[in-house]
C-alpha cells in the first residue's frame, strides 16, 4: 500500500506530514514523541518537510524557544492526494472479496476501534 501512495515522499516523511495534519500544531518533540523518534531526527524529517514547502514553522506564543508546526497549503494538498489514491487502492481491493472476508474485517475493525478508545 506504501506504493500506493506515490513517490512524491518517503513513507517517514508521509506519516510525519500527517501526523502535523492530524494533531498539530506540534513541536518538534512532539512530533517525535508521536512519531516515536529522537529528537534529532523529528528535527530532520521537519526540516525537510519545511525545504519542500509543506509545512510551515512559526514561534511558540506560549514558549519563544519553540516552534510549532503546521502544514501549509501544499502540505494539506499532499496529504489529500495521498490519501485518494490509498482510498481507491483499497476499494478495488475490498471490492474483489467475498462476504465472509467482509465480515471478518468488519469484525476486526470494531476490534482495532476498541483497542484505540481504550487509553490503558
Amino acid at each position: 500500500m506504501r506504493q500506493e501512495a506515490g513517490a512524491e515522499l518517503s513513507p517517514t516523511l508521509i506519516a510525519a506530514l500527517a501526523t502535523i495534519e492530524n494533531r498539530g500544531p506540534l513541536t518538534p518533540s512532539e512530533l517525535a514523541d508521536i512519531e516515536r523518534v529522537k529528537r534529532p531526527t523529528a528535527t530532520r524529517v521537519a526540516a525537510a518537510l519545511e525545504r519542500d514547502g509543506l509545512i510551515e514553522r512559526a514561534s511558540d506564543p506560549s514558549d519563544g524557544r519553540a516552534c510549532l508546526l503546521s502544514t501549509s497549503r501544499e502540505g494539506k494538498a499532499l496529504i489529500k492526494r495521498v490519501r485518494s489514491r490509498k482510498n481507491a487502492y483499497i476499494s478495488r481491493r475490498l471490492r474483489k472479496l467475498g462476504d465472509e472476508d467482509v465480515e471478518t474485517l468488519e469484525r476486526a475493525a470494531e476490534v482495532l476501534e476498541r483497542m484505540l478508545e481504550d487509553p490503558s
